[in-house]
């Protein structure tokens, strides 16, 4: 089969990784790709524009379209390959609206039942500013719209609140700010695949959002993941079906046949898991720490995926554990530095994979062009083995000024 692999960065890469391993794939592309990617797929040159992108698909005959990141998704790239008759693993733009928008997915999950913090959302500056005086800190000031991971505020003082909603809604386009209680409890994600009918939970994660150790520092896209997370027993069944299972039959019933992955970011709270927020696609970095545990082939899930037979297939594991390492740009991520060299290991260490993100390739060879610029994968035995795997990769980058988290997965290794 030629398969079309969408997107730029780990997460992609990742993808094409694993896609590539397929008996099933003939010819692989990828749309932009970036360097590590282009050593295992043709990179196309792409805009962003979903329609130019369908266009050069149908004419090339793709069989298979995997879509990475949320923009495309959120702009409809699904609508645009389903109406040309091609197939493609992602969902479309009525379903990714889950992720597109907060307050629409607060309100979805209202109606469904399905457990979340208590929130309002707002438009207008000063009803918001006079909600936050009403309800106080600690509180959770998020962007409704899609801010890559980025545009959330965990307020422990009022003055950081009233900052975050001004920052959303003074732009120039009106936006919207959705306001949450703050939940205690660890965080973890958990991702499923479904064809609107089935749903298929993965192994469950942890990502580690803030920048520095110990939580501390600025949200980011993500800065490293762990898999699998210990979960207590019974819980991940709680998720499927108290969570999973109601969002899918839920948007069915209101017309929306959602296919593709769902992620959810949970707080195990004392009253059980509550949903932080949806995506409408694999976490970058968790895809990176789960797809190499992943035993099925990942072309057979998204083909069972997309023609609506996922019940035929179950996603097996290897007994393995996996950390990944987020190596990032100094400066990210408000202003990540570009054009610094990067050097990466003739041959990695053992149990080390390397997906490389924001990079780019010059005659004197790799240099950061993006935020999060490498993603260290180590695999093990247990989680400890991984972690130390891990590190070791780290270690064997040469990368001046690399800002990377070293507390990746330590609290579950208490």
């Amino acid at each position: 089969m030629k398969i079309l692999v969408v997107g730029s960065g780990g997460r992609e890469h990742a993808l094409c990784w694993k896609v590539a391993q397929s008996p099933l794939t003939t010819q692989l592309y990828a749309a932009p790709g970036n360097p590590g990617i282009a050593e295992l797929a043709e990179c196309i040159p792409w805009d962003g524009d979903v329609e130019r992108l369908a266009e050069w698909a149908a004419a090339e005959e793709i069989e298979l379209t995997l879509v990475g990141p949320e923009a495309p998704l959120v702009e409809g790239i699904a609508d645009a390959f389903q109406a040309r008759g091609l197939r493609i693993f992602g969902p479309t733009q009525k379903a990714a609206m889950i992720e597109g928008s907060k307050a629409y997915a607060k309100g979805l999950m209202e109606r469904l039942g399905i457990p979340t913090a208590r929130y309002r959302s707002f438009s207008d500056t000063l009803q918001a500013l006079s909600y936050l005086e009403q309800v106080g800190a600690p509180i959770v000031v998020k962007d409704s719209s899609l801010a890559a991971g980025k545009g959330v505020t965990v307020a422990s003082e009022l003055s950081q609140a009233r900052q975050a909603v001004l920052n959303i809604l003074s732009g120039a386009e009106r936006g919207e700010v959705v306001i949450e209680e703050y939940l205690e409890g660890p965080e973890v994600t958990v991702l499923a695949l479904t064809d609107g009918f089935s749903v298929k939970p993965l192994l469950p994660l942890q990502d580690h959002k803030r920048l520095l150790d110990g939580d501390l520092g600025p949200m980011t896209g993500g800065m490293g993941a762990i898999c699998p997370y210990p979960l207590a027993p019974g819980v991940l069944r709680e998720v499927e079906e108290r969570i999973l299972r109601p969002l899918v039959d839920g948007l069915r019933a209101e017309g929306v046949v959602y296919k593709g992955v769902v992620y959810a970011g949970l707080m195990l709270t004392d009253d059980g898991p509550k949903v932080l927020e949806f995506n409408a696609r694999f976490g970058d970095p968790e895809c990176q720490a789960i797809l190499p545990l992943l035993q099925t082939d990942l072309v057979e899930l998204a083909l069972a995926v997309v023609e609506g037979r996922l019940h035929e297939l179950e996603p097996t594991w290897r007994p393995m554990a996996s950390a990944c390492v987020v190596m990032a740009a100094p400066g990210y991520p408000e202003a990540p530095h570009r054009g610094l060299p990067v050097r990466l290991p003739p041959h990695p260490p053992q149990g080390v994979l390397y997906f490389q993100a924001g990079t780019r390739r010059t005659p004197h060879g790799l240099v950061t062009q993006g935020g999060r610029v490498l993603n260290v994968v180590g695999l093990g035995k247990d989680l400890r083995e991984a972690l130390g795997r891990a590190y070791m990769g780290v270690e064997a980058v040469q990368f001046e000024h690399a800002v990377y988290r070293r507390d990746i997965g330590r609290r579950a290794l208490v």
